[in-house]
C-alpha cells in the first residue's frame, strides 16, 4: 500500500542546476529567486517575544483579546477599514498555511470550484487540490462558463499580486465582490504586500493607499462573505515567526476558529505578543520600506538596461520581467552573471516567458547584481 499525498514536486527544485551555474561567478551568487527577508527583525518585536517567553499554558486559537484589538486598530489606521470587529479576527501560523488549508476548512470538495488569479503563487492550486476541489484561473467571474461559474464557492484575490505586483483598485475589488455575492461565493483576499506600494501606490511619496477587500469603498461596511489575509513576514521581517492573521466575516471567522481548535492550529503565545508589538509600531515598517525602495530604485533600471521589460510591479517585493523569450533562456543568461531569479513558469501557464526578480537581498548583493546587469 502506498501512503502519502500525490502532490507535484516543489517547483523551486527545478532551479538547482541554475544555482550551480550561478555559483561559478567569481564574485559569488546573488540570489533573487525567493522573497525571504534578510534584514534584522526589529528590536522591539524581539523584546516582546522574549518578554512573553515564559508561556507554560496553551495559547488560544482565536488569539488574545489584545492581539485581536491590535489587528482591528491596524486595519483602521493603515488600511482604512474602520468597522472591523475584533471578534472577526483570527491569527494564523503564517499566511501560507491558511491559503493551503482554507478550502478544506470551508468544507469544499469535488463538486466545488476555487478561482485564483491567472498568474498566481502555486499554493492556491495546492489548497484546492488538498480539499479535492477544482482550481480555475480567472481575473473576473464573467470569464467563466456558466456551468463552471455556478460551482464557484471560493474566489482568491491577490492584491498586491505575487509575482506580478499588480494592484486592484477599490472599483475592481468591488466588482469581484459583487460577482461573488451574486452566486453565493466567498472572496478571500491575500493582501500580504499591501504596505509595499510603489509609484501611484506609495503613500510615503504622495500615492494612494492600497485598498483592502474590507475597505468601505468595496463593502459599504458589510463584510459578509469576505476575508482579508495579511502577514507580518514582509513588512516586519517576521518570516521566521510565522505571524499572520485573517479578518472579515464574523460568523465565518468563528467557524474557522472552532475547526482550528479541533485541529490544534494555534499561533504560539510568544509570537502573538510579538505580533502586537509589530502591529502597534509604524516606524519600523516605514524604515524597512525605505530599504526596499532604495533597492528597487537601483535594481529596476539595471534590469531594464540588461534588456528585460518590467511589467506591473506596482507593489510588493518583486520585479516581474520578460525578455520576450523562453523563461529558462532568460534564467540561464542571468545565471551566467551569477544572478538567480525566480521562474515565471512556477506561477501558472500565463507566467511563461517571465522571471521574478526579488528585492530581498542585502544592499551589497543588490548593488552587485545591478553592476553585473549593466555590464
Amino acid at each position: 500500500m502506498s501512503l502519502g499525498l500525490q502532490l507535484p514536486d516543489y517547483p523551486w527544485n527545478q532551479m538547482a542546476p541554475y544555482r550551480e551555474r550561478a555559483a561559478q561567478h567569481p564574485d559569488g551568487t546573488v540570489d533573487l529567486s525567493i522573497g525571504t527577508p534578510v534584514d534584522p527583525t526589529p528590536q522591539l518585536v524581539r523584546e516582546a517575544l522574549a518578554a512573553a517567553a515564559d508561556a507554560p499554558g496553551y495559547p488560544t486559537t482565536q488569539g488574545t483579546q489584545a492581539l485581536r484589538e491590535a489587528v482591528a486598530a491596524w486595519y483602521a489606521r493603515r488600511r482604512g477599514v474602520t468597522c472591523l470587529d475584533p471578534a472577526a479576527v483570527m491569527p494564523t501560523v503564517g499566511s501560507k498555511e491558511l491559503v493551503a488549508w482554507l478550502p478544506t476548512l470551508l468544507g469544499l470538495g469535488p463538486e466545488d470550484v476555487v478561482v485564483r488569479p491567472r498568474v498566481a503563487y502555486p499554493t492556491y492550486d495546492i489548497g484546492a487540490r488538498l480539499a479535492g476541489a477544482r482550481a480555475v484561473a480567472a481575473e473576473d467571474l464573467e470569464e467563466l462558463d456558466p456551468q463552471v461559474r455556478d460551482r464557484v464557492r471560493l474566489v482568491w484575490v491577490n492584491s498586491p499580486g505575487n509575482p506580478t505586483g499588480a494592484v486592484r483598485d477599490a472599483a475592481s475589488l468591488r466588482r469581484i465582490v459583487e460577482q461573488a455575492r451574486r452566486i453565493g461565493a466567498l472572496v478571500a483576499s491575500d493582501e500580504c504586500y499591501a504596505e509595499l506600494g510603489w509609484g501611484a501606490w506609495d503613500e510615503a511619496r504622495g500615492g494612494a493607499r492600497v485598498p483592502s477587500v474590507l475597505d468601505p469603498q468595496v463593502t459599504d461596511g458589510d463584510h459578509t462573505g469576505l476575508l482579508s489575509v495579511y502577514s507580518l513576514s514582509k513588512q516586519s521581517n517576521l518570516a521566521g515567526y510565522r505571524a499572520a492573521f485573517v479578518a472579515g466575516d464574523r460568523e465565518l471567522v468563528a467557524n474557522l476558529i472552532n475547526t482550528r481548535k479541533h485541529a490544534g492550529m494555534i499561533v504560539p503565545a510568544p509570537v502573538q505578543a510579538a505580533m502586537i508589538a509589530a502591529l502597534t509600531d509604524d516606524a519600523h515598517v516605514a524604515e524597512q520600506k525605505d530599504r526596499y525602495r532604495a533597492r528597487r530604485e537601483l535594481l529596476k533600471p539595471a534590469v531594464e538596461a540588461f534588456g528585460l521589460r518590467v511589467e506591473d510591479s506596482a507593489a510588493g517585493l518583486y520585479l516581474w520581467c520578460t525578455a520576450g523569450e523562453d523563461t529558462w533562456e532568460t534564467i540561464g543568461r542571468l545565471a551566467d552573471l551569477g544572478i538567480v531569479p525566480g521562474s515565471g513558469t512556477f506561477y501558472g501557464e500565463a507566467g511563461s516567458g517571465y522571471v521574478r526578480i526579488a528585492l530581498t537581498a542585502t544592499d551589497e548583493r543588490v548593488a552587485a547584481a545591478a553592476r553585473r546587469l549593466r555590464g
